[in-house]
């Protein structure tokens, strides 16, 4: 089992190497060389000047100045692939840190939703402090622009809300693996609400993904409905989030500075509002007994109230940044880049999971999410070509 893993994580390791290979540098412009021309023709004498060829004193005069404009574009192109590379790093870091630290406060804290509460509230004082500070442009939203966003910010809660009570009622490896057949969900949301049919080449990649979904829930050892159901309200939740912005938003100014950062704190604020009440008519405060009653037992590790509460805090800010991350790296890549990080995410989540709780996976597991993961890449491909070629 050990040394499947090991074979998925050095395959991962060697698509992710590739998709960051710099491309071609352009040729500067004879234009942009013109003062450096100037300036080597200045120094020499007309007799000099006259006795090359008009060939040899356009090369001698630009010559020295285009090598150093192709060394500065070369070095622009090396400085945008590495902090592009660090990007992808810190998303698939913070990504592995949230996971670990959500699953962690779950083992000791039975209470999801209001686990769920706490990491999404966690995110809105960071990005009220860049409002403040004006380090990044405050949204302006009328009431009409807010009842736009709600039914998002629906499906946004319930992308987090689902994913935690996964994550609490099954394996870290489990939840991920059935999270991989959202493309599943999505082309059948796509079609229903949107009455959108793809090529036959794209549903031909949702059989490896079901099947492979299929074999690993069959063979799973930690297999439970609950963690099953509530990753599936997940993808649910999430296609349903991509199909309604699609539907209310496309076309559509929103209020101002909108971007996608921004978006992505106001559906986090709006979240935290829904998820208040859904949380105390779903666990009430029954967190706070079990908080207390972890730290006086000295259950799991005996904790502390400052290490309880630094678990939780670390569960939710790691959860904000990953997210925040993952908009700086898919916005500096194309969608065949953007597909393959998506799917070494993935693999890499679940390989971590495996080795930091020591999650036993059978061959079945192993080979099911295996093919599940090469489905959703081949699918994530597939669109990106059938959208190039309706461009």
């Amino acid at each position: 089992m050990k040394k499947s893993l090991v074979v998925m994580a050095l395959a991962a390791s060697a698509v992710e190497a590739s998709a960051f290979v710099p491309s071609g540098v352009a040729s500067p412009s004879v234009k942009s060389m013109a003062p450096a021309a100037a300036q080597q023709v200045a120094g020499k004498s007309f007799d000099a000047i006259t006795t090359k060829p008009a060939t040899a004193v356009a090369l001698s005069a630009t010559g020295g100045a285009a090598a150093k404009t192709e060394d500065d574009s070369g070095n622009a192109a090396l400085k945008g692939t590495l902090l592009t590379g660090g990007y992808f790093a810190l998303w698939y870091l913070f990504n592995i840190g949230y996971n670990i630290y959500n699953k962690q406060a779950l083992n000791v804290l039975a209470y999801p939703w209001t686990v769920a509460t706490i990491q999404m509230a966690t995110g809105i004082p960071y990005f009220c402090a860049l409002w403040a500070l004006g380090i990044r442009k405050a949204p302006k939203l009328s009431l009409a622009d807010l009842k736009t966003l709600f039914p998002v910010a629906l499906c946004h809660t319930g992308v987090h809300v689902g994913a935690v009570v996964a994550l609490g009622a099954g394996a870290v490896s489990f939840a991920h693996i059935v999270k991989a057949s959202e493309p599943v969900v999505t082309c059948l949301l796509n079609f229903l609400l949107l009455g959108e049919t793809l090529p036959a080449k794209v549903y031909a990649t949702l059989l490896p993904i079901i099947g492979g979904v299929g074999i690993a829930s069959m063979k799973e050892l930690s297999f439970t409905w609950l963690a099953l159901a509530a990753a599936m309200l997940s993808n649910v939740s999430s296609s349903a989030r991509g199909v309604l912005s699609k539907k209310t938003m496309s076309g559509k100014q929103i209020g101002e500075n909108l971007d996608a950062p921004n978006l992505y704190s106001v559906l986090t604020a709006m979240s935290t509002v829904i998820l208040i009440p859904l949380m105390l008519a779903m666990e009430g405060t029954g967190f706070f007994t079990a908080f207390k009653g972890v730290v006086a037992n000295g259950a799991a590790g005996e904790f502390t109230n400052k290490s309880l509460a630094k678990l939780l805090a670390l569960g939710g800010a790691s959860y904000y940044a990953y997210n925040e991350v993952a908009f700086q790296a898919l916005g500096r890549v194309n969608p065949v880049t953007h597909a393959v990080g998506n799917t070494i995410k993935r693999v890499v989540i679940i390989v971590a999971s495996v080795v930091a709780f020591k999650t036993p996976m059978s061959t079945g597991s192993i080979i099911g999410s295996s093919v599940a993961i090469a489905g959703t890449l081949m699918y994530s491909l597939a669109m990106n070509a059938s959208k190039t070629k309706k461009d």
